[in-house]
């Protein structure tokens, strides 16, 4: 999805893989990362050049379609699109605006990764590639600020395990309720999560320059229910301050829940964000921190004796550290 801003020269972004990676120790004491798979598999509606121009782009010829609606000529159509007229919805009906989403909230695509303009010919190095960050996602209207770095491996595991997002309909069906994902890894984790993160843990021991591990989200919103942050390219500015932390280019102050950026960290060249807007991006509120902490500290002792002492240690030292 990531396309530079032209207030950002010099940047380019490729694509190695979509949302899965196979993780594994180098010889040089550094994690590599493998993608495993051909192809990409997602949610459409809502697709189109403003959107997600690269996706748009991809899916264009030779791909597959799944509970999208069709136009007179048999073309696929979705909501948000922007152009054409279905005539027959995602259940082989005649078109009829009274009943509902023409194409399925859920309808999806599956693409070769190769028709991607972004693919990066890496995604298929036997080895790998090198691993300097890694950066858990959640979608939340509030609490979670825009970016923020764990203090340390330890810390961002919790971090990892700690991730939650307001549902959407490609999860649950159901829109804005609050799902625990830790490491984005619910619908897919083979096994009990208290030995998955012990796994990630030990890590610690195995890798001698492991990657810093962050926590985005491009998803707050305001008074009026509207997104703060812009999104989509604008995101950019986001990973240029965490490669920038990984090189020891960038600065941050540090807050209970980790290290963030301010104002002067981060490159806002030719973003009109007004102040008080990227104020409420990089603000905690300390009060609903608490409270989520609290529900993570419940959530985590369902694992009983299978989970972390390390994590426990380190949710009571963020604890601690509101005060």
């Amino acid at each position: 999805m990531l396309i530079p801003p032209a207030a950002l020269p010099g940047w380019k972004v490729r694509t190695i893989g979509e949302d899965i990676a196979w993780l594994h120790p180098g010889s040089d004491g550094r994690l590599y990362a493998i993608n495993p798979e051909a192809g990409y598999f997602g949610v459409v509606p809502g697709t189109n050049p403003t959107s997600n121009r690269n996706a748009y782009e991809m899916i264009r010829r030779d791909t597959l379609f799944t509970n999208v609606a069709l136009t007179a000529d048999r073309e696929p159509w979705w909501e948000g699109l922007g152009h054409g007229v279905p005539t027959t919805d995602w259940q082989g009906r005649p078109w009829n605006p009274a009943s509902g989403p023409a194409a399925h909230p859920n309808s999806r695509f599956t693409v070769a990764a190769r028709n991607n303009p972004s693919y990066a010919t890496e995604a298929d190095a036997a080895g790998g590639v090198p691993i300097s960050a890694i950066v858990f996602g959640g979608r939340r209207r509030a609490l979670a600020p825009l970016v923020y770095e764990a203090r340390n491996w330890r810390h961002g595991v919790l971090v990892g395990a700690s991730v939650a997002s307001e549902t959407t309909a490609a999860a649950t069906g159901k829109v804005g309720v609050l799902r625990r994902d830790p490491m984005a890894m619910k619908p897919f984790a083979g096994y009990n999560f208290g030995d998955y993160w012990q796994h990630w843990l030990s890590f610690e021991a195995r890798v001698e320059r492991l990657p810093r591990i962050f926590h985005v989200n491009w998803f707050r919103q305001d008074a009026q229910g509207k997104f703060i942050w812009p999104g989509f390219g604008e995101n950019l500015r986001v990973l240029k301050w965490i490669t920038d932390r990984v090189a020891g280019r960038a600065g941050a102050h540090e807050t209970p829940i980790g290290y963030m950026p301010r104002r002067e960290d981060l490159d806002l060249r030719g973003l009109a964000l007004p102040t008080q807007a990227l104020d409420e991006l990089l603000s905690i509120d300390e009060s609903a921190w608490r409270v989520e902490l609290d529900q993570l500290a419940g959530e985590l002792a369902i694992y009983g004796e299978r989970l972390p002492a390390v994590l426990t240690e380190q949710l009571t030292e963020t604890v601690r550290r509101f005060g």
